[in-house]
């Protein structure tokens, strides 16, 4: 049977802050571990918050006993062009060139940018998982569906689920197969706050009317901001070069990123362990 090609994960959500870049190194990391081929690109090669994460990486790796696996990594800036149409042609064919590039890889990883874009929209469309990161704040969950009554209920979809509904939209229309859209609770608090099971109760009614699943993700955790600068995830930290004192916390932390790759499927149960 003939290859179908790479499958593509797209980290979505046009709010910053969100932890899309923390999250797709985690689950690139996860991946190689897997045994996989992985290339990743960077929409946001501006602000290249997973550019950066990489470089760290590469930079780490360096003085490090055994390699550190690495994907094949691609920043994009966005075109500059003062004619819109331009623009938007020359970043569709800078995208188009590197998962050209990144064909022969398993898995190919887009982070994109906390704002709206052609060239986002670009990526969104070919993804055939979308994650999108969600910090457990009313604040945030506006951006899927507008919220009313004090936080009470939710009246119709907002703006990211609009523009998330018209790329299924086009997807299909193309004849693609169905986004698998997965919106990813993350920074959640360890308390059992009020706030915390009433935006439950709202994502549960969202998800239901916009089509997205819902995966556990990350607890608010210093150890994330602590492994950037040196480009690590917690599924690093076991190696004895590492540097990392493991604490039990590390231990739950990386359970989570375990519980996570698990909801997204995509990998078959006998691959999806991820090495200790």
């Amino acid at each position: 049977m003939a290859k179908l090609g790479p499958h593509i994960i797209v980290l979505g959500n046009e709010k910053g802050g969100s932890g899309k870049s923390t999250t797709a190194m985690h689950l690139i990391v996860a991946l190689l571990a897997a045994g996989k081929r992985v290339g990743s690109i960077d929409l946001d090669a501006r602000q290249g918050s997973l550019s950066r994460y990489v470089e760290n990486r590469r930079k780490t790796a360096e003085g490090m006993l055994t390699p550190l696996p690495m994907p094949t990594h691609i920043p994009i800036n966005q075109s500059q062009t003062d004619s819109r149409d331009m623009a938007m042609r020359e970043d569709e064919a800078n995208l188009v060139a590197a998962l050209d590039q990144l064909k022969d890889n398993d898995f190919i990883l887009i982070d994109t940018p906390g704002s709206d874009s052609a060239l986002s929209r670009a990526a969104h469309i070919r993804a055939d998982t979308l994650i999108s990161p969600l910090n457990d704040s009313f604040l945030d969950l506006d951006l899927f569906g507008r919220i009313e009554d004090e936080g009470a209920t939710i009246r119709r979809p907002s703006v990211y689920a609009e523009t998330v509904w018209e790329q299924r939209k086009r997807r299909a229309m193309a004849g693609g197969r169905p986004i698998d859209w997965v919106v990813m609770r993350n920074r959640l608090s360890s308390l059992d706050a009020r706030n915390k099971r009433d935006i439950g109760k709202l994502l549960e009614h969202l998800a239901k009317r916009i089509g997205f699943r819902i995966a556990p993700g990350f607890t608010e955790r210093v150890i994330f901001r602590e492994l950037f600068p040196r480009g690590l995830t917690l599924l690093d930290l076991s190696r004895k070069d590492a540097g990392v004192q493991w604490r039990m916390s590390h231990v739950a932390a990386r359970q989570e990123v375990r519980d996570l790759l698990d909801a997204l499927n995509l990998l078959p149960p006998a691959e999806a362990d991820i090495p200790a």
